[in-house]
């Protein structure tokens, strides 16, 4: 199984866990299943915030699964992937419940990009983080960059897309993308974090959601991150691309 979907039903947090650590927990076409089954388990009245993780302590995600996705070779075969996957991180960004990426490991490319979905960061302590996809001379290709730039301000937002380096997580805190490093990320971290929300309705933190994701729906939130989906396919058939993926595969 490449993931695991499991209810703290003391507290309601709703944990997903992608459980690929042979791959660095790197997302593939079942994981992407996974995370939309729990985006839309959620939603159900017993669960009061989702968390997002996983397994091991090496690795929160290395991204998209190069070995499965390098067979996408055209713009059209690409934008079908990046689209749907794209459309999971647009609802979890839009649940309408608190979310939060507990970073217990390395995060990069498209694991930042789940990470940039979810409402809140708890990074591990000395974990390192990055949007690298311009060195395999892509764009964020699931909507991340446009959720980056909703949680963080432009130029540190900027800075992390274009320069494509790895950062620390105590770096990162202070550009406002992790919100609490720990020498652990795990659940009794996120208790500890939702310790008062835990504590109020789920209706109220349900109605508080809706303004967020009102003002992003006003803003084409949506829309925007299409674009952005739409300008990666086009990269990814571009021969830079294959080319950069193809010489990182020989060095593994």
């Amino acid at each position: 199984m490449d993931y695991h979907i499991r209810l703290d039903t003391q507290s309601g947090i709703l944990l997903f866990t992608i459980s690929r650590q042979d791959r660095r927990n790197a997302v593939n076409y079942g994981v992407i299943k996974g995370l939309n089954e729990a985006v839309e388990r959620a939603k159900q009245d017993d669960v009061r915030v989702l968390a997002v993780t996983g397994e091991g302590d090496r690795a929160f995600c290395s991204g998209g699964d190069l070995s499965v996705f390098h067979s996408l070779r055209t713009e059209k075969e690409a934008y079908a992937m990046l689209s749907k996957m794209g459309a999971v991180l647009y609802d979890l960004a839009t649940l309408p419940k608190p979310t939060v990426a507990l970073m217990n490991g390395t995060a990069v490319g498209g694991g930042c990009e789940i990470a940039a979905a979810c409402d809140y960061r708890i990074a591990r302590d000395g974990v390192k983080m990055g949007f690298i996809q311009g060195n395999q001379a892509i764009t964020t290709g699931w909507g991340g960059g446009t959720l980056l730039m909703e949680r963080i301000e432009t130029r540190f937002a900027f800075k992390m897309l274009s320069e494509a380096a790895v950062f620390r997580a105590e770096q990162l805190e202070g550009f406002g993308f992790i919100d609490r490093v720990h020498e652990r990320a795990g659940m009794e971290e996120a208790k500890r974090f939702f310790e008062h929300e835990l504590a109020i309705h789920s209706t109220v933190l349900t109605a508080y959601k809706k303004i967020l994701t009102a003002k992003w729906e006003s803003s084409g939130l949506k829309e925007r991150m299409e674009q952005e989906i739409r300008q990666c396919a086009i990269l990814w058939e571009q021969e830079a691309h294959h080319e950069a993926v193809a010489a990182f595969l020989s060095k593994k």
